[in-house]
């Protein structure tokens, strides 16, 4: 027996095993959304998409970050026909109407009202590691809308006593208590968790955006996203909001990357957002002059077809065969994914970069 099997063998933990042959390690699961800028931004790849782990949106009110989670649920349940959603919710802002709207179907959501953070805790630790848990293969996503709006039980309890002084710190204990006990479970049993989180401004003279709740949240996440937004107007006339993800956290994506996203009140989530430009930039697409774009080959620069205006580039003739290519794929992955080539470099030029 090797020494590497023998030590297997003395081990207590059930799911050790060899790394190269580990399924927690070599296995996982990716969930495209039918949105490729949201593939981008959750994984740096056309082609990638959603992830196991903690997934955390964080903005201000009324930024969207309820519907991109449902976005996410949506495309894990339509790829898994018997999945189901544990939602949790203490905002109660999700109609079915909205369900409905994002394609989910309410029959297969388990919804769970939740009113502390310490009720969200105790209820998600007895489904992921209790006598009837969930296992590895079960096909479950998670939803919490919205831990920023969560109360501890302290403030709860001081509430009832009409004990009015501040929760100095117990909140984000709690919420750090939960981050975690929870995260090593989403990972080994292939499970995401979406979370709803809020933002708020340090005080000093070059304030940083930070997420509530302590570094727990920061610290447990896989994928965080801070939410900024602009008016999108057709004339005067307010038409919809152009959002940015900018990834303030990733274990797949450069981190302080930003991701456009157009959502039109009449069409919701605009299928090809941020991909002319990229196009554009990626020199697969030229703009010969204001307002009209052209295909062009990759390979030779030649141009291809006849120009176009910008309204009429988001369909499958134009943009759909940009995301088709490999030397788009290609660019996407070299601007966009996090690189694993060597963990020690000798490069002269980084040498020179630092000087």
């Amino acid at each position: 027996m090797s020494l590497l099997q023998k030590l297997k063998k003395t081990s207590t933990i059930k799911e050790v095993e060899v790394l190269s042959a580990s399924e927690l390690f070599n296995e996982k699961d990716v969930i495209p959304t039918a949105v490729p800028a949201l593939n981008i931004a959750l994984s740096g790849d056309l082609d990638g998409g959603l992830r196991s782990g903690l997934i955390s949106f964080a903005g201000p009110s009324k930024h969207f970050k309820t519907m991109y989670c449902l976005v996410l649920v949506s495309a894990y349940m339509k790829k898994y026909p018997d999945s189901i959603c544990v939602f949790y919710d203490c905002e109660f802002g999700v109609s079915a109407q909205t369900l409905e709207a994002a394609e989910i179907d309410p029959s297969r959501v388990l919804h769970c009202p939740i009113t502390s953070i310490e009720e969200l805790k105790f209820d998600l630790m007895a489904k992921l590691t209790g006598p009837d848990a969930i296992a590895r293969g079960d096909k479950v996503i998670f939803m919490i809308d919205s831990v920023g709006n969560l109360a501890s039980t302290k403030e709860t309890n001081d509430a009832m006593k009409e004990n009015a002084a501040s929760d100095m710190g117990t909140r984000a204990k709690s919420l750090k208590s939960l981050w975690r006990l929870v995260t090593p479970h989403l990972t080994i049993k292939n499970i995401p968790l979406l979370a709803v989180q809020h933002t708020y401004d340090e005080q000093g003279l070059f304030p940083k955006t930070i997420m509530a709740g302590g570094q727990g949240g920061m610290l447990s996440s896989d994928v965080v996203f801070f939410i900024g937004k602009s008016q999108e107007k057709d004339g005067t006339e307010l038409t919809g909001y152009n959002f940015k993800l900018k990834v303030e956290k990733s274990r797949y994506v450069k981190e302080k990357s930003v991701i456009p996203i157009i959502v039109t009140f009449g069409g919701g989530i605009y299928k090809y957002t941020g991909i002319l430009e990229m196009a554009v930039e990626a020199k697969e697409v030229i703009k010969p002059s204001n307002g009209w774009y052209q295909l062009v080959d990759p390979e030779t620069g030649e141009t291809l077809g006849s120009k176009v205006r910008e309204k009429d580039t988001g369909n499958e003739a134009f943009l759909g065969v940009v995301l088709k290519r490999e030397s788009f794929k290609k660019w996407v992955k070299e601007k966009y994914q996090l690189s694993h080539t060597t963990l020690v470099s000798d490069d002269e030029d980084i040498d020179e970069d630092l000087e």
